[in-house]
């Protein structure tokens, strides 16, 4: 009687083992994130009011798009930026968590002029990115931007949604 307890149990066990073995692996295929324009950002000097860029935007307005950001994708086209649009008016922390790209984050105030920037943000790293006082946007570009254009403290944005 012992033996065959020990004989069904290797059986079952031999089954559960090939069946386990048998089973189809699913392969999940992620799809990229492509950007889809939502409106249009434009930058202006403090001094003359005068346009200094004109960028395609993404807008993050709900907490799953700020949290999300550009997170995930592989690159972005020169012309275009993400806007971050908070509820509140606050102090604001960004980082680089699952980006792949180097990023300039400008902090903007609620009356649309800019508080701060961080040029230069470097992929996948974890530090943190304040704001310097409370802001209520925050526009994501090309790292390098911010130089080759030289976007201020003071300057001023006006943005649309499309």
């Amino acid at each position: 009687m012992k033996h065959i307890k020990i004989s069904l149990y290797l059986v079952l066990m031999a089954f559960a083992f090939h069946s386990c073995k048998e089973e189809t692996k699913k392969v999940v295929k992620a799809e990229p994130v492509v950007f889809k324009k939502e409106g249009e950002l434009s930058i202006f000097k403090k001094e003359t009011d005068s346009l200094i860029a004109s960028f395609d935007i993404e807008i993050a307005d709900s907490e799953y798009e700020t949290q999300t950001g550009l997170m995930y994708r592989k690159s972005m086209k020169a012309n275009r930026g993400m806007l971050f649009v908070f509820p509140e008016v606050a102090g604001h922390s960004f980082y680089m968590k699952n980006t792949e790209f180097p990023l300039d984050l400008i902090f903007i105030k609620e009356d649309m002029t800019i508080s701060n920037y961080h040029e230069n943000a470097q992929p996948m790293d974890e530090s943190s990115l304040p704001s310097q006082g409370a802001v209520q946007y925050v526009l994501e570009l090309n790292a390098g931007l911010v130089q080759k254009l030289g976007i201020q403290s003071g300057d001023s944005i006006a943005f649309k949604k499309l």
